[in-house]
């Protein structure tokens, strides 16, 4: 999901939610530029804006933002929020309470006690009350959504919650951002998991005696607010620019649909639906691992460990691999409809790249380990259209949930 310049990013989901799997966290290096990539649209109905840039606390890496609006459902009373950190590895609007002036309605259990969620990544957990909001972006609007809104001092954060053994990313300083724009693959954020009784435990209702975990039904879960819109509602495209090395910023867009409009057409873009491990598959060295995936909320390419790379990592920064000299290597992506392609990438020594540009944000052979899988992040995107269909929602490339690039 996130990360500070010097600090490792994860906003992958860390629990068997809606897909049913474990995803990993940031990951990092450069990747062969899909040659194809037609110009990026800078305006339109469907296109947010997203910016790569050090972040509202100024030391973040590899992070994409963009500004969202959320009014009070129904009414003019509004605020535009930046800073918000565009996420395909989860789902669902969360913002910071720091950050929110607006006093939206709390959404309420059938006992009429307020709602609160724990969700945990792979490095940290959010937690806070789910509210409603309209959310708007470009020319898009999703009514009455419900959002997740971070503090851990509305309601007492539950031991089901700190047991998973994580920290809290519910301070500006812990996310690196003012929220998270979680456009994933699917609907909700938990799914049938939360709605059955015998659920994950995610979801809670808080009475004064303390929260207590609740079954939470599909509509009532905090939504993946393209999914709500009138249009355009059926996946998104993150396009971003070619980067060689190491940039002060990266201006691209995120842009709402596939095949919708004249600006989101999959053009030669290949499909990549998941496989039995709700994941792809990606081989190197090898060797496969069948549970990789793409994220655009991890700071770098994250994959396996110097043991299964020989890429050392950094003394001082073990999320990350600090090569003697740039790595160049290759891997291959397929999917569960045996789609395959070869990925070029290069890792470069992470004290290296923070030292020569301290002031760049944007890394394209950023890098580091996460064993047993690799989580294609954000330098993966430089210089690629990279697509991701909603699950059950039509695409021209066929019935999501897929990965297209």
């Amino acid at each position: 999901m996130r990360a500070p310049v010097k600090s490792h990013v994860t906003l992958a989901i860390a629990v068997c939610c809606a897909w049913g799997l474990t995803l990993g966290c940031g990951g990092g290096g450069s990747s062969s530029q899909n040659a194809s990539q037609a110009p990026i649209p800078t305006s339109g109905q469907n296109v947010q804006p997203i910016v790569v840039n050090t972040g509202p606390v100024g030391n973040y890496a590899n992070g994409a933002f963009t500004s969202v609006t959320v009014c009070v459902p129904g009414s003019s009373t509004c605020q535009t929020i930046s800073g918000v950190l565009v996420d395909i590895g989860s789902v669902g609007l969360r913002i910071l309470s720091s950050s929110l002036t607006l006093t939206l309605p709390q959404q309420k259990a059938p006992s009429g006690d307020p709602v609160a969620e724990c969700l945990p990544f792979l490095d940290s957990y959010t937690w806070g009350p789910v509210e409603s909001a309209d959310v708007e972006m470009s020319g898009e609007k999703a009514s009455a959504v419900p959002i997740q809104v971070l503090s851990d001092t509305d309601f007492s954060v539950p031991s089901g919650c700190t047991d998973f053994g994580l920290q809290s990313a519910d301070t500006l300083q812990a996310l690196g951002a003012n929220g998270l724009l979680g456009v994933g693959m699917y609907a909700q954020d938990c799914g049938g998991g939360c709605a059955q009784s015998g659920s994950y435990g995610l979801y809670y209702e808080c009475p004064s005696s303390g929260c207590q975990p609740i079954t939470e039904p599909l509509s009532a879960q905090v939504q993946n607010p393209v999914a709500l819109f009138a249009t355009d509602n059926n996946g998104v495209v993150i396009e971003l620019p070619a980067v060689n090395g190491s940039e002060a910023t990266l201006s691209g867009s995120l842009i709402f649909g596939i095949g919708t409009e004249s600006n989101n057409g999959l053009g030669s873009a290949t499909v990549y639906t998941l496989n039995s491990d709700a994941g792809i598959t990606t081989e190197f060295n090898g060797q496969s691992y069948p549970n990789s995936f793409l994220d655009s909320g991890s700071n770098g390419l994250y994959f396996l460990d110097s043991a299964a790379t020989s890429i050392p990592d950094c003394g001082d920064l073990t999320y990350f691999y600090c090569p003697a000299n740039v790595e160049n290597l290759s891997a291959t992506n397929t999917g569960g409809n045996a789609a395959s392609a070869a990925i070029s990438f290069s890792v470069a020594n992470a004290d290296n790249l923070f030292n020569s540009d301290p002031n760049d944000a944007v890394f394209s052979q950023l890098a580091g380990p996460n064993p047993d899988s690799f989580d294609w992040g954000l330098p993966f995107f430089y210089g690629r259209d990279v697509f991701t269909a909603i699950q059950n929602a039509a695409t021209p490339g066929g019935t999501g949930p897929y990965w297209a690039y």
